[in-house]
C-alpha cells in the first residue's frame, strides 16, 4: 500500500497548536507503520459523497482525515472534530476526467454560501471567462460542477472563487484574465498521481524519515511540494550556463535550493556550491538545504552554502596561503584622494570614484593599454585616449598604495582566485548554483565561471532583474557566460497576495532586458491567493507616522499574526529609530535583522531595506519613505553622469519593490510629507505589469 501526504494536510497541521501538532505526528507515524492498528479508531465519513474518506482519532477533539483505498492511504486533512468532518463532507478526491490528474475538489452543491456567483451579481462587470467553452475549461482542470460559476464571475469576483478551485485551474484562469492566453495541458499519464499537477499536491512518503521531514516544518511546503514549472527547472539538464528569472515570490530560491540538493544527490563525487551575495541570505539558504536534505549527512557534506565573499576568501587562502586583507571604503577613498593630489589639472572626485568602482577595479584593469581598450558600457562620459592616459596614473598610484600596504579590494580577491583556477582542469566545484544572481558584478561572474566545472549543469543562476539593487548592468555574454536559449521565467507567485503584487509591480516596467538582450517579461505573473489592499500613508510629521505604523502593527497582531511574522524596514540605519518607536508603541520588542537567527522569538524584525532581500513576513511596514531619503539624495549627489543617475533611480525604485514584496498579506508604506516620489507610482498605474 502506498502512503501519501497532501498539501492540504500540511496546511491544516500548521494551524494547530504545538501540543496538537505533536500528537498528530505521533498518530501519523502509527498510521504509516500499521494502518490496521485498532487503536487508531478509523471511522468512515458517512455524510461524504466520497466513500473513501475516513477519520482517525488523535485525541478527544483532533481528527485526521484520510483517503483510503485498497492501493493507498492518503493523509488529507486534520482539524478539530467538527471542522475535520465538515471538510471531508464537502470534498471528493478523484482523477479529473479531462486532464487525468488527481484532484481534491470542493463539492459545489455542498458549499453553504450558495449561490456564490450569478450573472446578476456580476452585472456591470464583464466576466473574462464567459466565452470559454466547457472543453476549454475542462482542459485546464476546472471541475465540471464549477464551470457555470467560473463563467459568471467577474475578474474581481474570481479572486474570491479561486481558492475553491484546484490550483492548476485557478492559476490558468488568472493567467488567461491577465494575458488572454489559455495554458496548454500536460499529457495525461497512466498513473493519475504521476501527473505534474498531482505531484504538486500529493507526495509518496516511503518511510518514517520522509514523513518526519514533511511534518516537522509544515509551513515550508516548498520542501515537499513543487509547482510543475519549478520541478521542471530542478530536474532539467543544461549543456551550458542557465538562468531562471521571475518576479518576487515566484520561487526562484526554491528552485535554486532543490537544484543544488538534486545535483549533490546525483553523485557521491559531486561538489556543489550554493552561493549568494550576502551572509544573512547564505544562512537562510543553508537552513533550507538542511531542511531538504534531512538527516543525510553524506548529502550535506557535498553541498557548500556560502556568500560569494566568504567562499572567495577561503579559496584565496587555499591558493596563496593566507587570508586576503581587504581595504575598507574609507581607505580606498584616501588612496584615490592622495593619488589625485599629484595629478595634473582638476579631476571630479565623484567621477573618479565611479570610474574606479565600475571600470578600473571591476574589470581589474592592469595597465594603461588595458584601460585604453576596456569597454565602458553604460558610461555616458566618452573618454578619449588622451583623457584615459591622463587618468591612468591616478588609478595606478592608488592601486600601488594599497598593494604596498598589503591590501586588496574585493574585485581583486575575486580576480586572484579566478586567475588561479581559470587554466586548471580540476575545479573546486562540479556545480555552482547562484541565488540573487542579478546582483553579480563583473569580478563575481568571472569568479563563479572559473571555479565551476565546464561540463553539464556546471552553472545555474536564479535572479530577478527587477530586484537589482547593487550592481550596474553589464554583458554576461562578453564574459563567456551565455544563457541565451537557456533562460526561463517563473510566473506563479506564492508569497505575495494578488493586491500587493499588483501594486508593487507598478514600480517596474512590464519588461526588463539585460545587456545581452535576454528579456524578463513581468506581465502574466499571477498570485495564488487574495488579500487586503496595501496602504500608502503620507503623515504630517514623524510622530504621526509612528502612531499610524503602531496602529497597523497592533491590527496585524490582533488578527492573529505573530510578532515574528512582522517586518518593519527603512531605507537607512538613521531612520531605524522611527521603526523602533513604532514597534515599542505597539507593545512589542524590536529585533534587528542582522541579529535574526533560526528562532526570532516573539519580536518584530526591523532593518534596512537591503537586508530584507530573501525574507518574507505576513505583515510588513516600510517606513520613512520621505523625500530625499527614497531615492537617497546622497547617492544622487555623488553620480558622475546622467547614465549613472538613471541607474541610481532604477536601483532605488527596485529597492522599494524588494521591501514591499517581502509582505504576504498586509503592507503599509509610509513617509513624512511630501513623501517619496515613488509613492505616487505605487498608487497609480504607470504601465507596469498587472
Amino acid at each position: 500500500m502506498e502512503f501519501r501526504i497532501a498539501d492540504t494536510f500540511t496546511d491544516s497541521l500548521a494551524r494547530l497548536s504545538a501540543p496538537d501538532q505533536k500528537a498528530v505526528k505521533t498518530s501519523a507515524f502509527d498510521l504509516q507503520t500499521n494502518p490496521q492498528n485498532p487503536g487508531l479508531q478509523l471511522h468512515r465519513i458517512e455524510n461524504s459523497k466520497d466513500r473513501n474518506f475516513w477519520s482517525v482519532r488523535v485525541n478527544r477533539d483532533i481528527r485526521i482525515i484520510v483517503h483510503k483505498t485498497e492501493a493507498s492511504m492518503l493523509l488529507a486533512y486534520v482539524d478539530h472534530h467538527d471542522r475535520a468532518y465538515a471538510w471531508a463532507e464537502r470534498r471528493r478526491i478523484e482523477a479529473h476526467p479531462k486532464t487525468g490528474a488527481v484532484q481534491i475538489v470542493e463539492v459545489r452543491e455542498r458549499v453553504e454560501e450558495l449561490p456564490l456567483f450569478t450573472p446578476r451579481e456580476s452585472a456591470g462587470a464583464t466576466s473574462p471567462f464567459s466565452r470559454l467553452s466547457d472543453d476549454e475549461l475542462l482542459s485546464i482542470g476546472a471541475p465540471a460542477d464549477w464551470l457555470a460559476d467560473i463563467r459568471a464571475a467577474s475578474e474581481d469576483g474570481f479572486l474570491e472563487l479561486a481558492p475553491r478551485l484546484p490550483a492548476e485551474a485557478a492559476e490558468a484562469l488568472l493567467q488567461y484574465a491577465t494575458t488572454g492566453l489559455l495554458a496548454r495541458p500536460a499529457p495525461a499519464p497512466a498513473d493519475p498521481y504521476a501527473h505534474p499537477d498531482a505531484l504538486r499536491r500529493f507526495r509518496v512518503v516511503e518511510n518514517i524519515e520522509e514523513l518526519a521531514q514533511a511534518l516537522d516544518a509544515p509551513w515550508d511546503k516548498w520542501a515537499v511540494f513543487l509547482h510543475p514549472s519549478q520541478r521542471d527547472l530542478v530536474e532539467r539538464d543544461y549543456s551550458g550556463p542557465a538562468r531562471v528569472a521571475g518576479s518576487a515570490g515566484t520561487g526562484k530560491s526554491v528552485v535554486a535550493v532543490h537544484r543544488a540538493v538534486r545535483l549533490a544527490r546525483a553523485s557521491v563525487h559531486a561538489r556543489v556550491l550554493l552561493a549568494t551575495f550576502s551572509d544573512p541570505l547564505a544562512a537562510a539558504l543553508e537552513r533550507k538545504v538542511r531542511l531538504l536534505a534531512g538527516a543525510d549527512a553524506g548529502l550535506l557534506s557535498r553541498i557548500r552554502v556560502a556568500s560569494l565573499p566568504v567562499i572567495a576568501a577561503e579559496l584565496f587562502e587555499l591558493a596563496h596561503g593566507h587570508r586576503p586583507h581587504v581595504a575598507t571604503p574609507d581607505r580606498l577613498a584616501r588612496a584615490l584622494e592622495k593619488a589625485t593630489e599629484a595629478a595634473e589639472g582638476a579631476v571630479n572626485a565623484n567621477f573618479l570614484r565611479s570610474e574606479w568602482t565600475h571600470v578600473v577595479d571591476a574589470w581589474q584593469v592592469a595597465d594603461c593599454a588595458a584601460y585604453l581598450a576596456v569597454p565602458r558600457l553604460g558610461r555616458k562620459n566618452r573618454l578619449g585616449s588622451k583623457q584615459r592616459e591622463r587618468l591612468w596614473p591616478i588609478f595606478a598610484a592608488a592601486r600601488k598604495s594599497l598593494e604596498t600596504r598589503g591590501f586588496h579590494t574585493w574585485p581583486g580577491v575575486f580576480s586572484a582566485v579566478t586567475r588561479h583556477y581559470a587554466e586548471r582542469t580540476e575545479k573546486p566545484f562540479t556545480h555552482v548554483v547562484v541565488d540573487e544572481a542579478q546582483d553579480l558584478g563583473v569580478p563575481e561572474l568571472r569568479f563563479v565561471a572559473a571555479v565551476a566545472s565546464a561540463g553539464e549543469n556546471g552553472l545555474f543562476f536564479a535572479g530577478d532583474l527587477g530586484q537589482r539593487i547593487f550592481q550596474q548592468p553589464f554583458s554576461w555574454g562578453a564574459l563567456g557566460v551565455d544563457i541565451r536559449g537557456r533562460s526561463s521565467c517563473l510566473k506563479v507567485n506564492y508569497r505575495t497576495s494578488h493586491q500587493i503584487r499588483r501594486a508593487a509591480d507598478r514600480l517596474l516596467p512590464k519588461e526588463i532586458r539585460d545587456v545581452d538582450g535576454v528579456a524578463e517579461a513581468r506581465g502574466g505573473t499571477v498570485s495564488v491567493f487574495n488579500g487586503a489592499e496595501p496602504r500608502v500613508l503620507v503623515a504630517p510629521d514623524a510622530a504621526a507616522e509612528i502612531d499610524a505604523v503602531a496602529a497597523f502593527l497592533m491590527e496585524a497582531l490582533a488578527s492573529g499574526v505573530d510578532a515574528n511574522e512582522i517586518g518593519v524596514f527603512t531605507r537607512r540605519p538613521e531612520e531605524l529609530s522611527r521603526a523602533r518607536a513604532a514597534v515599542d508603541a505597539a507593545g512589542c520588542e524590536p529585533m534587528e535583522l542582522s541579529e535574526r537567527g533560526d528562532d526570532p522569538g516573539e519580536r518584530i524584525s526591523i532593518g534596512v531595506m537591503h537586508l530584507a532581500k530573501g525574507l518574507e513576513f505576513k505583515a510588513v511596514a516600510v517606513m520613512a519613505c520621505d523625500d530625499e531619503i527614497l531615492p537617497l539624495q546622497s547617492r544622487i549627489d555623488s553620480v558622475a553622469d546622467e547614465v549613472e543617475l538613471e541607474d541610481v533611480y532604477e536601483t532605488e525604485r527596485q529597492l522599494l519593490y524588494v521591501a514591499a514584496t517581502r509582505a504576504r498579506d498586509r503592507l503599509l508604506i509610509s513617509g513624512v510629507t511630501p513623501g517619496s516620489e515613488f509613492l505616487r507610482d505605487f498608487t497609480s498605474e504607470r504601465g507596469a505589469a498587472s
